[in-house]
């Protein structure tokens, strides 16, 4: 008989839960721990994913979301992120971090000129090609298993934005950058490329994430923390959908929204959050809510009428 009740939950529990990630560690591990504490001290089974991978080696921010929080990946996974990265020159890996073989090594460690002089190059709209350890999938099957088998294949470039790329420090052959960008951007890749644009070779030798849509490194917790007390580290979704416009339907309208049924659009009762770091205002997306403030999903406008695209 299974220890958790498939029908009787005790009390509601969607939300995120913001981690700050040990070295050595995989992102689905987290996920993991997440659930099965959440599962047992509330006697349910609990839904739970992480909103963008962190390497094993990489330690920082890592959001996991809870229950009907994680309705919102689509939503959320492709935000600003920020990361302080270390990146060293002259030698690389073939994983293009520090777990990896040594695969080549030049010896050119360029000067701190020269490689501010190379950053803006690497700074909006930029193609990348993923590495070949990475979770790609390619014909079916990820990328990562076929690098391990000494198969190389090609995996075509990507484009990505990085808001910012700034070099913060040097030591030796490594120098630390504080790295501004989209979802699904290699860190990994910006380490090779920018040394390939100087015309060396080099690695991410570390990695810390600092930063994901609204959740940072200063309210993350330790893993032991979370483990000890796991109901008092659940932030509630408000949290992430603040960053959102918002839409509120009447009564009427909401009973209709509900059913699947599309509703008049006025465009003056979206509102959007004042403008920062963290607003979605570029975004499409809107957050509705229903007249006593609860949010009801995210919607969608076509041909003048709203409908929602996503339940919560």
């Amino acid at each position: 008989m299974s220890r958790f009740s498939d029908s009787v939950v005790p009390f509601p529990l969607d939300g995120f839960v913001n981690v700050m990630k040990p070295k050595q560690m995989t992102s689905s591990d987290v996920v993991c721990i997440v659930r099965g504490a959440l599962s047992a001290v509330s006697g349910c089974r609990r839904k739970a994913g992480h909103l963008g991978t962190l390497d094993p080696l990489a330690t920082g921010v890592l959001s996991v979301a809870v229950g009907k929080a994680t309705r919102l990946f689509d939503l959320l996974a492709f935000k600003r992120k920020t990361y302080v990265a270390e990146f060293t020159f002259g030698r690389t890996t073939d994983t293009l971090d520090s777990g990896g073989t040594f695969s080549e090594e030049r010896g050119n460690v360029p000067d701190e000129k020269e490689m501010r002089e190379a950053l803006p190059s690497f700074v909006g709209k930029i193609s990348q090609i993923p590495p070949a350890y990475s979770s790609k999938s390619v014909d079916g099957r990820r990328a990562y298993s076929y690098a391990r088998k000494g198969v190389e294949i090609q995996l075509p470039p990507k484009t990505v934005q990085v808001y910012s790329f700034e070099l913060t420090g040097r030591k030796g052959e490594a120098f630390e950058f504080e790295i501004e960008c989209g979802g699904g951007t290699y860190i990994r890749s910006l380490a090779r490329d920018l040394a390939a644009a100087l015309g060396t070779v080099g690695y991410m030798s570390a990695l810390e994430r600092t930063r994901s849509g609204v959740f940072t490194v200063d309210t993350a917790v330790e893993i032991e923390d979370f483990r000890r007390a796991p109901l008092d580290y659940v932030l509630p979704m408000q949290i992430a959908l603040s960053q959102f416009g918002r839409y509120t339907l009447n009564d009427g309208e909401t009973k209709r929204a509900l059913n699947g049924i599309a509703v008049p659009f006025c465009d003056e009762r979206l509102t959007y959050p004042e403008a920062n770091g963290n607003s979605a205002q570029s975004d499409d997306a809107f957050v509705v809510y229903d007249t006593s403030d609860n949010p009801l999903g995210i919607g969608t406008i076509h041909d003048g009428k709203l409908k929602l695209k996503t339940r919560l």
